[in-house]
């Protein structure tokens, strides 16, 4: 049941600007272009968000489900 409501908030996501947090602290921005049961998500115009504000961009990213800890609205 958890998975089911996991993954229609993750529809409603598609094509707007998610927060991903990683393992290991990274964090990562961009566009919600897809995803799937195991979490695999594909981010268009990713950037990486650095814990000293600095931002590198990185273009489309698959990020593989197993490392995501946490995904939100990204601020603005």
């Amino acid at each position: 049941m958890a998975e089911l409501a996991t993954a229609n908030l993750l529809n409603e996501a598609l094509g707007n600007m998610i927060l991903i947090k990683l393992k290991g602290g990274r964090e990562l921005r961009g566009k919600l272009r897809s995803f799937d049961q195991h979490l695999n998500i594909v981010l268009d115009e990713a950037e990486e968000v650095r814990h000293d504000g600095e931002v590198k961009k990185l273009g489309l990213v698959l990020i593989r489900g197993d490392n995501v800890v946490l995904v939100s609205p990204a601020p603005k």
